[in-house]
Protein backbone atom coordinates (compact mmCIF):
# COMPACT_ATOMS: atom_id res chain seq x y z
CA UNK A 1 0.00 0.00 0.00
CA UNK A 2 1.38 3.47 -1.13
CA UNK A 3 1.50 5.59 2.69
CA UNK A 4 1.64 8.51 0.46
CA UNK A 5 -1.41 10.67 -0.51
CA UNK A 6 -0.33 10.92 -4.24
CA UNK A 7 -1.24 8.04 -6.27
CA UNK A 8 1.59 6.28 -7.57
CA UNK A 9 2.90 7.12 -11.50
CA UNK A 10 1.76 4.99 -14.05
CA UNK A 11 4.62 3.37 -15.34
CA UNK A 12 6.20 4.36 -18.87
CA UNK A 13 8.50 2.71 -21.52
CA UNK A 14 11.77 2.77 -19.34
CA UNK A 15 9.83 0.55 -17.03
CA UNK A 16 8.62 -2.13 -20.04
CA UNK A 17 7.78 -4.80 -17.13
CA UNK A 18 5.64 -2.44 -15.17
CA UNK A 19 3.75 -1.32 -18.53
CA UNK A 20 3.26 -4.58 -19.62
CA UNK A 21 1.50 -5.38 -15.62
CA UNK A 22 -0.50 -2.51 -15.89
CA UNK A 23 -1.77 -3.26 -19.48
CA UNK A 24 -2.65 -6.54 -17.51
CA UNK A 25 -4.86 -4.64 -15.29
CA UNK A 26 -6.60 -2.82 -18.07
CA UNK A 27 -7.12 -5.89 -19.66
CA UNK A 28 -8.77 -7.43 -17.07
CA UNK A 29 -11.06 -4.41 -16.47
CA UNK A 30 -12.20 -4.73 -20.37
CA UNK A 31 -13.01 -8.04 -19.68
CA UNK A 32 -15.27 -7.58 -16.46
CA UNK A 33 -17.05 -4.22 -18.24
CA UNK A 34 -17.63 -7.04 -21.71
CA UNK A 35 -19.32 -9.67 -18.41
CA UNK A 36 -21.45 -6.81 -17.65
CA UNK A 37 -22.77 -5.95 -21.32
CA UNK A 38 -23.97 -9.29 -21.61
CA UNK A 39 -26.33 -8.59 -18.42
CA UNK A 40 -27.03 -5.10 -19.87
CA UNK A 41 -27.99 -6.30 -23.50
CA UNK A 42 -30.09 -9.50 -21.34
CA UNK A 43 -32.17 -6.17 -19.24
CA UNK A 44 -32.28 -4.07 -22.28
CA UNK A 45 -30.80 -5.11 -25.30
CA UNK A 46 -29.06 -2.99 -27.75
CA UNK A 47 -29.93 0.46 -26.81
CA UNK A 48 -26.80 3.72 -26.60
CA UNK A 49 -25.53 2.23 -23.46
CA UNK A 50 -24.62 -1.11 -24.77
CA UNK A 51 -23.31 0.38 -28.56
CA UNK A 52 -20.60 2.89 -26.66
CA UNK A 53 -19.64 0.20 -23.98
CA UNK A 54 -19.35 -2.44 -27.19
CA UNK A 55 -17.65 0.37 -29.27
CA UNK A 56 -15.36 0.82 -25.94
CA UNK A 57 -14.20 -2.64 -25.61
CA UNK A 58 -14.15 -3.40 -29.00
CA UNK A 59 -11.32 -0.36 -29.53
CA UNK A 60 -9.25 -1.47 -26.84
CA UNK A 61 -8.58 -4.96 -27.58
CA UNK A 62 -8.17 -3.93 -31.39
CA UNK A 63 -5.50 -1.81 -30.87
CA UNK A 64 -4.04 -1.60 -27.26
CA UNK A 65 -4.51 -5.75 -26.68
CA UNK A 66 -2.96 -6.08 -29.92
CA UNK A 67 -0.10 -4.12 -29.44
CA UNK A 68 0.41 -6.07 -25.92
CA UNK A 69 0.08 -9.50 -27.54
CA UNK A 70 2.77 -8.19 -30.32
CA UNK A 71 5.06 -6.80 -27.15
CA UNK A 72 4.96 -10.22 -26.27
CA UNK A 73 5.32 -12.23 -28.94
CA UNK A 74 7.99 -10.55 -30.50
CA UNK A 75 9.90 -8.88 -27.68
CA UNK A 76 9.28 -9.95 -24.48
CA UNK A 77 8.97 -13.97 -25.23
CA UNK A 78 12.35 -14.62 -26.98
CA UNK A 79 14.16 -12.72 -24.84
CA UNK A 80 13.08 -15.49 -22.30
CA UNK A 81 12.63 -18.62 -24.13
CA UNK A 82 16.29 -18.54 -24.09
CA UNK A 83 16.89 -18.18 -20.73
CA UNK A 84 16.23 -22.22 -20.13
CA UNK A 85 13.66 -25.24 -20.86
CA UNK A 86 11.46 -24.13 -18.10
CA UNK A 87 11.13 -20.62 -19.64
CA UNK A 88 10.78 -21.81 -23.54
CA UNK A 89 8.01 -24.42 -22.00
CA UNK A 90 5.93 -21.56 -20.74
CA UNK A 91 6.34 -18.98 -23.09
CA UNK A 92 5.36 -21.63 -25.73
CA UNK A 93 1.87 -22.56 -23.34
CA UNK A 94 1.32 -18.50 -23.06
CA UNK A 95 1.85 -18.15 -27.32
CA UNK A 96 -0.38 -21.30 -27.39
CA UNK A 97 -3.19 -19.17 -24.91
CA UNK A 98 -2.61 -16.06 -27.54
CA UNK A 99 -3.49 -17.93 -30.36
CA UNK A 100 -6.63 -19.11 -28.79
CA UNK A 101 -7.60 -15.57 -27.36
CA UNK A 102 -6.71 -14.30 -31.47
CA UNK A 103 -9.39 -17.26 -32.18
CA UNK A 104 -11.66 -16.27 -30.17
CA UNK A 105 -11.24 -12.40 -31.15
CA UNK A 106 -12.22 -12.87 -34.79
CA UNK A 107 -15.65 -14.61 -33.67
CA UNK A 108 -16.31 -11.60 -30.88
CA UNK A 109 -14.73 -8.39 -32.76
CA UNK A 110 -17.28 -8.30 -35.18
CA UNK A 111 -20.06 -8.76 -32.84
CA UNK A 112 -18.77 -5.90 -30.32
CA UNK A 113 -18.40 -3.50 -33.82
CA UNK A 114 -21.78 -4.18 -34.61
CA UNK A 115 -23.65 -5.10 -31.53
CA UNK A 116 -26.73 -5.29 -33.42
CA UNK A 117 -25.39 -8.53 -35.46
CA UNK A 118 -25.38 -10.38 -31.47
CA UNK A 119 -28.76 -12.52 -32.74
CA UNK A 120 -27.82 -15.43 -30.30
CA UNK A 121 -27.43 -13.62 -26.69
CA UNK A 122 -26.41 -17.35 -24.95
CA UNK A 123 -23.60 -18.16 -27.84
CA UNK A 124 -22.68 -14.30 -27.66
CA UNK A 125 -22.30 -15.01 -23.07
CA UNK A 126 -20.66 -18.19 -23.92
CA UNK A 127 -18.11 -16.42 -25.63
CA UNK A 128 -17.36 -13.61 -23.07
CA UNK A 129 -17.17 -15.85 -20.80
CA UNK A 130 -14.15 -18.15 -22.46
CA UNK A 131 -12.86 -14.84 -23.50
CA UNK A 132 -12.37 -13.25 -20.39
CA UNK A 133 -11.50 -16.69 -18.36
CA UNK A 134 -8.42 -17.78 -20.59
CA UNK A 135 -7.38 -13.82 -20.22
CA UNK A 136 -7.84 -14.18 -16.47
CA UNK A 137 -5.61 -17.54 -16.28
CA UNK A 138 -3.51 -16.16 -19.14
CA UNK A 139 -2.82 -12.64 -16.76
CA UNK A 140 -2.24 -14.93 -13.70
CA UNK A 141 0.00 -17.02 -14.80
CA UNK A 142 2.22 -14.18 -16.75
CA UNK A 143 2.50 -12.02 -13.36
CA UNK A 144 2.97 -14.65 -11.26
CA UNK A 145 5.51 -16.59 -13.40
CA UNK A 146 6.68 -15.02 -16.36
CA UNK A 147 7.17 -11.38 -15.45
CA UNK A 148 8.92 -11.98 -12.15
CA UNK A 149 11.07 -14.44 -13.93
CA UNK A 150 11.68 -11.25 -16.37
CA UNK A 151 12.38 -8.65 -13.43
CA UNK A 152 15.44 -10.88 -12.56
CA UNK A 153 16.53 -12.43 -15.93
CA UNK A 154 16.77 -9.36 -17.81
CA UNK A 155 19.59 -6.93 -17.73
CA UNK A 156 19.12 -3.17 -17.74
CA UNK A 157 19.78 -3.09 -21.09
CA UNK A 158 17.59 -5.67 -22.25
CA UNK A 159 14.94 -4.10 -20.15
CA UNK A 160 16.02 -0.86 -21.90
CA UNK A 161 15.94 -2.57 -25.47
CA UNK A 162 12.36 -3.83 -24.46
CA UNK A 163 10.96 -0.14 -23.36
CA UNK A 164 12.14 1.10 -26.86
CA UNK A 165 10.61 -1.53 -29.10
CA UNK A 166 7.40 -1.10 -27.02
CA UNK A 167 7.18 3.02 -27.70
CA UNK A 168 8.46 2.69 -31.18
CA UNK A 169 5.55 0.09 -31.76
CA UNK A 170 2.97 3.35 -30.63
CA UNK A 171 4.99 5.43 -33.17
CA UNK A 172 6.59 7.07 -29.84
CA UNK A 173 10.29 7.47 -28.23
CA UNK A 174 11.51 6.03 -25.69
CA UNK A 175 11.77 8.46 -22.65
CA UNK A 176 15.78 7.41 -22.28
Amino acid sequence: MNPSPFPDAAPDFSDPLGLLRACHERILQHCATLERLVEHLRAHGVDAEARTAAGKIHHYFSTAGQHHHQDEEQDLFPRLARQSLKLADLVHRLRQDHARMDALWQQLGPLLAAPARIDDLDAFAALVADFAALYRSHIARENADLLEMARHILSSDEVKKLGKQMAERRGRSAPF
